[in-house]
């Protein structure tokens, strides 16, 4: 993939050539894209799939996949971003396109780690599996014959002779069905998985598949050939790294944060410190009520606490004055005098707010940040405690905070699956005694703010849309992969800024 900074205009000319390479609005993404792209169309085409990629897991978790309700959230969020999503619309190469590019970005920022690799493999999975399904049987066959996997029909006369069989060895079909569907004659290395569960009727090597159950075999052949085309681009990585306009962008893609900026804060000065205490109990998430009683139990927090707990303060409306106050007050109730605050953590917290050194205004730590990077050692309590806390110990902390158990439960499968924020959107709902929230919980200054909005009648608790529709954790959370590995954020000098940042909160 070639990348430059060309205006749009000259692509657009040179697309019109190359619309045969997308046939389909379905693919096996076979071959990486070969024109030149800008920039910004990089991290614009990234972004969306992101975007894309996490309501497919989050859906994934939340509903069953067959549904109605999973489907028309899956295609609303596919009509909005722009992304192939009605297999018979001729007018859709720019989203045909799109798909390609943004597919191989993502295949290059997610090769990095094996958490990467396969949390990016099960959500293209599911995406797939959707897209796939939503094609009619004309359109289906097509598309077969285009990947290479024209499975040979059997015919009506063999049908008919193998009728008895077929019947009895695959599940689900009675003999009116058998009569009306289409088997096709697979080999046994395709259809392993069908044959491992006993599904198909076995003969003289070849699996005989009805139309239904061809999903499995395709989806089978696609994982195969993502997982090693995934596994190959990590071993190209040296190369890209040496690319100094690509690799930051890459690595911003897959540990970074897309939402609402929130070093901007539209409540600086709104909130009293006298509120603080009440507010951890009603509106803040799990780790930041978790930094906030120890910071009140021992009267200190180390530079990783004071760090995260810091600047989501700063994020929720705290002015400097009052940081500086607030910090003080409970530092100097411990071993830390007046003096030594004024001269060893005051310059850090105005620092944090854009006050000294290069005056950068720095951003609330995300849920990719805290999950992501510099995990808690001992003596530390910073971190996600759906991640970094052992489940006893979180099981033991949701009882205290009145979680009922049929909803620890519900937590712990899904921190048990990886999904950590999920977990966290979960804890939300039950600690605000909703059903469903109707957003993906990526900041927790968004839970913040959500909460509030919440409790003061600003949002409208949004309820399932049916039973059939409704979670299934258990069962899709062991199918489904981690949470933790999902970036979100266009903000390319967060991390960077943050950096510099730690050097001044490194004292104990």
């Amino acid at each position: 993939m070639e990348f430059s900074s060309r205006a749009r205009h000259k692509h657009l000319r040179l697309a019109g050539d190359r619309r045969e390479l997308y046939p389909h609005s379905l693919q096996f993404y076979l071959e990486p894209p070969t024109e030149s792209i800008s920039l910004v169309e990089f991290e614009s085409f990234a972004i969306d799939r992101l975007r894309l990629l996490k309501v497919v897991e989050s859906l994934g978790v939340s509903y069953v996949r067959s549904t109605d309700s999973y489907k028309a959230k899956l295609e609303s969020e596919l009509r909005k971003l722009k992304f192939p999503y009605r297999a018979l619309a001729e007018d859709d190469y720019e989203a045909r396109r799109k798909d390609h590019i943004s597919h191989f970005i993502l295949r290059l920022a997610y090769c990095q780690s094996e958490d990467l690799r396969r949390w990016f493999l099960q959500q293209e999975m599911d995406l797939f599996r959707y897209r796939f399904n939503e094609l009619t049987g004309n359109l289906m066959q097509k598309f077969l014959e285009h990947v290479n996997l024209a499975f040979e029909a059997v015919s009506e006369d063999l049908k008919t002779e193998l009728t008895d069989e077929l019947l009895t060895s695959t599940p689900g079909l009675s003999l009116t069905k058998v009569k009306e569907q289409m088997f096709y004659k697979v080999g046994l290395a395709d259809a392993v998985d069908l044959f491992r569960t006993r599904r198909v009727f076995i003969k003289d090597g070849f699996a005989y598949v009805p139309f239904k159950e061809i999903d499995a075999i395709v989806l089978n052949n696609y994982r195969t050939k993502l997982s090693k085309a995934l596994a190959l681009t990590a071993r190209s990585l040296p190369s890209i790294q040496s690319d100094e306009r690509l690799q930051p962008l890459l690595n911003h893609l897959s540990h970074s944060y897309v939402g609402p900026d929130y070093s901007v804060q539209k409540n600086t000065g709104k909130i009293s410190l006298e509120q603080i205490d009440a507010l951890s109990v009603k509106s803040f998430p799990l780790c930041m009520r978790q930094l906030h009683k120890a910071l009140r139990d021992n009267h200190h927090l180390r530079h990783g606490g004071r760090m995260q707990y810091g600047l989501f303060l700063k994020g929720i409306g705290l002015t400097l004055e009052q940081a500086l106050e607030f910090w003080k007050k409970e530092f100097i109730r411990g071993k830390v005098d007046a003096d030594k605050f004024d001269k060893g953590y005051a310059y850090s917290i105005r620092h944090s707010y854009g006050k000294e050194g290069k005056r950068t205004d720095y951003t609330p730590y995300s849920c990719m940040k805290i999950i992501m990077s510099n995990p808690p050692s001992q003596g530390d309590y910073h971190g996600c405690p759906f991640r970094h806390s052992d489940p006893e110990l979180l099981k033991q902390k949701l009882q205290l905070y009145k979680i009922p158990p049929s909803g620890i439960t519900q937590i712990l499968e899904l921190v048990k699956g990886m999904h950590y924020q999920l977990a966290c959107q979960k804890y939300f709902e039950l600690a605000h005694e909703v059903d469903d929230i109707g957003f993906s919980l990526n900041h927790p200054n968004q839970y913040f703010t959500e909460s509030q909005k919440l409790l003061s009648g600003g949002r409208e608790p949004k309820k399932e849309l049916s039973n059939s529709g409704n979670s299934q954790q258990k069962n899709n959370t062991q199918e489904s992969m981690n949470s933790n590995s999902t970036p979100t954020s266009s903000n390319t000098t967060a991390d960077t800024e943050l950096e510099g940042l730690e050097a001044y909160f490194t004292e104990d």
